[in-house]
């Protein structure tokens, strides 16, 4: 009987400083850290329409790739956390999916509940689009913002436009629309324009302590990061092809011990699609394409998890699954 089990065996109990102590323990642990003189912290929400470049700023934002990007519109499904502490200010940056305006799937509900539940309750907006056009999808997007959050308009993709002129009478337009904090012009792959909004961000959070130990990245785990660069790949390799339904659950995730490596990961991986030539598509001749979509997360996921990455994928056809709110859910969706 070891001393555990003679304790309960025995009916002793804690005496009350040893709960006290267990209490304050667990309420410490629990506590934000303890506000510093001159720190500041807050969260800040990156929203747009599907294919803005959400997720690239993001990635640049944290300064590692957190997010997976690809051509695919409503590449993003979740709200991904990505956190950066520079000198004496903590950012939390939010990136969310596109917003859905064309399907009224059970996905595409879950990805609008994302959206709008990240928006409610931030400190700040980024609102991307693309510099110098403004769409139905942009105006809906737009119609969900709450008065009193400060707002910036992120003009991205300047470098795609070709006279910076043109730019003057479309911003007045954007005024018009909705009483924008600030207008940031930027490319989401210049470092410079990233530095400098970092700058104009930074005097909108609250002085408060940071939420997250200094060196984190992202509160997602490495088994949603596993999910997300599997999918990233399917998505790569397949192109326009493969329809965006498509996606990845994780069924296992241990890490071994291991004499030869640091650290050992091994990783089974089900893509799922909802028809027979999709799981084909996906499967390729001879099994070459799911290898090739295999190899490169595995070797991305090593270089992410700094670790031997043991990595088996499986295709499986469930029909209708982007219109089943159970299956939606069982998926991991909101």
């Amino acid at each position: 009987m070891n001393d555990a089990t003679k304790s309960v065996a025995d009916g002793a109990e804690p005496s009350i400083p040893e709960v006290q102590n267990d209490l304050e323990a667990m309420l410490a642990a629990a506590s934000p850290p303890p506000a510093v003189a001159g720190q500041r912290c807050g969260v800040i929400a990156i929203v747009g329409k599907p294919n803005v470049g959400k997720s690239t700023l993001l990635n640049a934002l944290v300064g590692q790739k957190i997010s997976i990007t690809s051509r695919k519109a409503q590449t993003t499904r979740h709200r991904i956390t990505g956190i950066r502490t520079r000198e004496a200010t903590q950012f939390i940056f939010v990136d969310t999916p596109g917003f859905q305006t064309r399907h009224a799937t059970a996905l595409n509900k879950s990805l609008n509940k994302t959206v709008m539940g990240a928006i409610g309750d931030v400190d700040l907006i980024l609102f991307v689009v693309e510099a110098g056009n403004f769409t139905l999808a942009d105006a809906k997007v737009l119609s969900l913002f709450k008065p009193g959050i400060p707002t910036l308009l992120l003009a991205n993709k300047l470098d795609m436009v070709n006279r910076r002129a043109e730019l003057a009478p479309w911003l007045k337009s954007m005024q018009e629309r909705h009483p924008f904090t600030e207008f940031v012009p930027m490319s989401a792959k210049n470092k410079g324009d990233v530095e400098r909004l970092f700058g104009i961000c930074a005097k909108y959070l609250p002085e408060q302590g940071w939420w997250y130990a200094e060196d984190e990245l992202t509160d997602r785990s490495e088994k949603f990061l596993a999910s997300e660069t599997v999918r990233e790949k399917l998505f790569r390799f397949t192109g326009d092809e493969l329809p965006y339904t498509s996606t990845v659950v994780i069924d296992k995730f241990d890490e071994e011990k291991s004499k030869q490596h640091k650290r050992l990961v091994k990783i089974a991986a089900t893509i799922v699609v909802e028809r027979d030539n999709h799981k084909m598509m996906v499967i390729g001749d001879k099994g070459e394409r799911l290898k090739r979509i295999g190899t490169e997360a595995r070797q991305e996921l090593e270089k992410l998890m700094d670790a031997k990455v043991f990595l088996e994928l499986w295709v499986k056809v469930r029909s209708g699954w982007a219109d089943d709110e159970a299956r939606v859910r069982s998926f991991g969706y909101e």
